[in-house]
């Protein structure tokens, strides 16, 4: 069977990342972003190019609760089930602070939409593969978030967002716990130091810490790396590790003497 996946944040950066390589696994595809549809067309072009049975695009921001709903009926009214969840979209501090700084506006936009928007999301997708594996036992479904190597590394700069990663660590596990009577495994894939637009203004400096030896591959990981990961998963390639982190950073975090 075909795997209908919905990726959020799937249009740029790590999320594309994921779409493309999905897409190449012959996966049909709901893109979710905040940005207009009309931007979106080359994407979903691509995807379709690469492979993808159907490309569509479900605009909300999934920090809001009707635009949860809303970007889930329409995955549902064109793929008719969701076999997969891949929570990706998340935001990093509009300004960094130290965190004796931190506003509760930035606080709460970015807790709000990287993980309220993630955990309710899941809960209400959750329900779905809950009634659809009862029906059906041939696409095993599962649920993958893509948090980051700030939920155990502090950045005392940008405090908000290692909370909201931290946080989706947890979730990952709460969910996998819930999950687990239903066969449904949950997944957390984090990510260390990939280019992307979010991270452009700093690539620089992690260059140059890579070239110091931050990592153990001398490479800025790829938003492929993380996709490639994704795809595994997808396909059902670790079926006996659910709760289970996959780690995506060069070796940035081994610990070291």
């Amino acid at each position: 069977m075909t795997k209908n996946v919905l990726i959020t944040g799937g249009s740029r950066g790590i999320g594309l990342g994921i779409a493309r390589a999905l897409a190449k696994g012959g996966c049909n595809l709901a893109i979710n972003g905040v940005r207009e549809a009309k931007n979106i067309a080359l994407a979903l072009k691509e995807l379709e190019g690469l492979g993808a049975k159907k490309a569509i695009y479900c605009q909300g921001n999934i920090a809001v609760r009707k635009e949860r709903e809303k970007i889930v009926t329409e995955v549902l009214e064109v793929f008719g089930q969701l076999h997969v969840l891949v929570n990706n979209a998340g935001v990093s501090p509009l300004k960094r602070l130290d965190v004796l700084e931190t506003t509760e506006e930035s606080y709460d936009r970015v807790m709000d939409i990287n993980l309220k928007g993630p955990f309710f999301l899941t809960q209400k997708v959750a329900d779905h593969m809950i009634q659809y594996k009862d029906k059906n036992t041939e696409n095993v479904p599962c649920i993958i978030n893509i948090s980051s190597i700030s939920a155990t590394t502090a950045s005392i700069n940008r405090g908000e967002y290692c909370l909201s990663k931290a946080g989706l660590s947890m979730m990952t596990q709460l969910f996998a716990t819930k999950l687990g009577e239903y066969g449904i495994p949950v997944y957390e894939v984090r990510p260390g130091v990939i280019e992307t637009d979010m991270t452009a203004k700093v690539l620089q400096k992690y260059q140059e810490m890579i070239n110091k030896g931050l990592t153990l591959q001398s490479r800025i990981g790829s938003p492929e790396d993380v996709g490639q990961a994704v795809l595994a998963l997808v396909e059902g390639k670790f079926p006996y590790s659910t709760g289970q982190v996959i780690m995506v950073d060069g070796g940035l975090t081994m610990p070291r003497l």
